[in-house]
């Protein structure tokens, strides 16, 4: 069975059941998350800092227990065979784990680490090394390199051992637009030698890229859980439109306009500008017009386009996923 990106679709590799957590016994920072991940699939959970991303990643890492539900890897539970899963899992997280050594030090440890022979570990080393972008500063230590460096060596030296899930906490936090989709070709290429991916990122572009299905969370929450495409198509026939107005008049006209809309339309205001998600753009797009120049109010930019994931983010969060297929 094939995903929607074409990549392998096998059994389920991770099971979770109503998992909660909590570290104060009062507040969850999980609450009642239910899902499954598919062997070769890239599975994303996408949210704000602070929604439960990592505490859902440290449960499937066994970093953390759960304070209630069922949670499965690889058909093990993190509680009781936590070693044996550490053994077939690789993780990146958010925060710096180096030894006292250079850049090519830190992958040639792991490799030892993991028991890679000598002869692979070196030939490894050297395709990590250059695919990574590292071959300029092999020799550096990894305490002196910048903070995009260190990203890249974190994900590099996980491949120096053979596993079969790959969990990625905002791996690509610190990197350049070039270096992060590097990373992202780099994981996608382990991808179709078939390899899981579970991969936290407040990156809509990111997200989009990468996932095969994406899961918006929110206050330990799942409020959406689907494909990319099928989370573009959500709201059917409904239109985006962006506007920008004239500085000093902004409060002002999107009061008026959010009083004017109906119910099937959903606006979001920034500063100047706003995201207007309407089931009817051409209705809308009149009562713009007519409004700002009723108001003379300019109007600097109007544009209407289709959905993309960031709309469909912004509306779950907003909508506590009422209207999104919330699980």
């Amino acid at each position: 069975m094939l995903n929607q990106r074409g990549a392998p679709r096998g059994e389920p590799i991770i099971v979770a059941e109503r998992i909660r957590h909590s570290y104060d016994g009062r507040h969850y920072a999980l609450d009642d998350v239910s899902f499954t991940v598919a062997r070769g699939e890239v599975f994303g959970l996408l949210g704000r800092n602070g929604a439960g991303k990592s505490t859902l990643i440290r449960a499937m890492t066994t970093l953390i227990q759960p304070t209630s539900g069922t949670l499965r890897v690889l058909g093990l539970d993190p509680a009781r065979d936590g070693q044996r899963i550490r053994h077939r899992i690789g993780v990146v997280q958010q925060g710096e784990s180096f030894d006292f050594t250079t850049v090519q030090g830190n992958l040639d440890v792991y490799g030892v680490l993991w028991g890679v022979p000598r002869p692979e570990r070196q030939q490894r080393r050297e395709r990590l090394l250059t695919q990574f972008g590292l071959v300029d500063i092999r020799k550096r230590r990894a305490f002196d390199i910048s903070g995009g460096q260190k990203r890249r060596v974190q994900v590099a030296r996980e491949f120096m051992h053979d596993m079969e899930i790959l969990f990625l906490d905002e791996p690509t936090v610190g990197l350049d637009v070039i270096m992060r989709r590097t990373l992202l070709d780099s994981v996608r290429a382990e991808v179709r030698r078939g390899l899981t991916v579970v991969f936290t990122t407040h990156n809509l572009e990111e997200a989009d890229y990468l996932c095969d299905r994406v899961a918006v969370i929110d206050e330990g929450r799942f409020l959406v859980l689907d494909t990319v495409e099928n989370l573009k198509r959500l709201y059917g026939g409904k239109k985006t439109i962006d506007l920008t107005v004239g500085n000093g008049v902004a409060d002002r006209f999107f009061a008026a306009l959010r009083d004017a809309l109906g119910p099937g339309a959903t606006l979001t205001v920034q500063g100047r500008t706003a995201v207007l998600l309407t089931d009817e753009p051409k209705g809308a797009l009149a009562q713009i017009v007519g409004l700002a120049q009723s108001l003379a109010v300019p109007l600097e930019w109007v544009n209407v386009r289709e959905n993309t994931l960031e709309d469909v983010f912004l509306r779950s969060v907003r909508h506590g996923g009422e209207a999104a297929g919330a699980p």
